[in-house]
């Protein structure tokens, strides 16, 4: 703690500097790195730039992006410094989108696609780590929040700028988004604290714990990545070209999504504050199972809207939760927490681009949205029923 009051004394950059860079961080490289692109798959397949499986599968690389992201997230920031690699992989994530705005070829844009993501599995797993041993402890929960927020903040942004910018063009498109990337990394750039040698120090000596409930944490997540990718990927396009509304339309439920995912954070933490991260994450659970079940059912304005807003506060939602969960397993020992969510960000990670090709693969042999949100509700109640199963083991341990 002296070392870090020493370094916040340095720079006399305060705890709300740094929890905007974090923000910043967040909003780039998940909000407009990631969400951006799915307002655009209709438009990407009406102008011709890419077929209909194709525009799925450059959706999916930037998720298996992620995943490699937040492998090397670590070990990088060790080599380099914490503040060098949230910089360069803001640069990274920028670079994409400039170099988007040119259909040069599908290998072009799966590799600036699968660079945006891993700049955004980077930024995840560093971002908070990095922020919040230069916040009050008092005010962990709000500081976390607010960087998490920068998600749903890149979201609702996405669904409002992309319909806009596109009545310019798609290269005019990708362009203005680069530039708001930009300028948002130059927001953060000066806000950053020193923290390579804090991170190079934890990654060494630290080891993440084990544990039955720990490895069912991991899994649950992994399962809630991938019950999230149907309306992560394929929301705007179900309702843009599924149901015949257009990319206006796609857009305005892409921004409920949005609206939903600045929500969530912080409704999900004062839930877990009132009767604990266990029990809020298995209610979570119900929930998204019915929302993303929903759309497999049906389809008129109010299911849309009503799902787009409650799957969007759980996108960044249920980040916390989980960040909250270790926090409960583990409560004494801070370095395993830091090495525990590091495993969980990977779980997500794993989820997330396995169901991301999966559901592309589905996509693309049968055409029909319904199965995809059918098997993202399967999902989460898969998650659901190994918790129960894990709870109620560790209950009879007890007794």
């Amino acid at each position: 703690m002296q070392a870090v009051a020493a370094d916040r004394q340095d720079h006399g950059v305060s705890p709300w500097r740094i929890t905007l860079s974090g923000l910043c961080a967040c909003l780039v490289g998940i909000g407009l790195a990631r969400f951006a692109y799915t307002p655009l798959i209709p438009a990407l397949i009406g102008a011709g730039w890419f077929s209909a499986s194709d525009a799925v599968y450059l959706g999916a690389a930037n998720l298996a992006g992620y995943l490699a992201g937040a492998l090397l997230a670590r070990p990088v920031a060790g080599r380099v410094g914490a503040t060098t690699a949230l910089r360069a992989m803001m640069l990274v994530a920028t670079a994409a989108f400039f170099a988007c705005a040119e259909p040069i070829s599908f290998a072009w844009y799966f590799l600036w696609r699968f660079a945006s993501g891993l700049s955004g599995g980077a930024l995840m797993a560093l971002a908070a780590p990095v922020v919040l041993p230069y916040i009050p402890p008092s005010r962990h929960g709000l500081a976390g929040g607010a960087i998490f927020t920068g998600v749903g903040l890149g979201i609702a942004a996405s669904g409002t700028l992309v319909p806009l910018l596109l009545r310019s063009g798609l290269m005019e498109t990708w362009i203005g988004l680069g530039a708001l990337s930009l300028l948002l990394t130059a927001v953060a750039w000066g806000g950053w604290p020193r923290t390579a040698r804090l991170v190079r120090e934890q990654s060494d000596r630290q080891r993440p714990a084990k544990g039955l409930p720990l490895r069912a944490l991991y899994v649950e997540y992994g399962l809630v990545a991938a019950g999230l990718v149907p309306h992560m990927v394929f929301l705007v396009d179900f309702v843009a070209r599924g149901l015949g509304q257009g990319i206006d339309a796609g857009g305005w439920y892409w921004v409920l999504f949005g609206v939903g995912a600045l929500l969530g954070p912080l409704i999900a933490g004062s839930v877990a504050d009132r009767i604990g991260f266990g029990a809020t994450l298995r209610f979570s659970f119900v929930v998204q199972a019915l929302f993303i079940g929903l759309l497999s059912v049906a389809d008129d304005a109010i299911a849309l809207a009503v799902s787009s807003l409650v799957i969007g506060a759980f996108v960044p939602g249920v980040v916390p939760l989980v960040l909250g969960r270790v926090n409960e397993l583990l409560p004494d020992d801070a370095g395993r927490r830091q090495a525990a969510w590091g495993l969980a960000t990977t779980a997500f990670a794993v989820g997330q681009a396995a169901a991301a090709y999966g559901f592309s693969f589905l996509f693309d042999r049968t055409g029909a949205y319904a199965p995809l949100f059918a098997i993202g509700g399967a999902a989460m109640l898969s998650a659901l029923a190994i918790d129960l199963a894990v709870t109620g083991l560790g209950q009879r341990r007890r007794r």
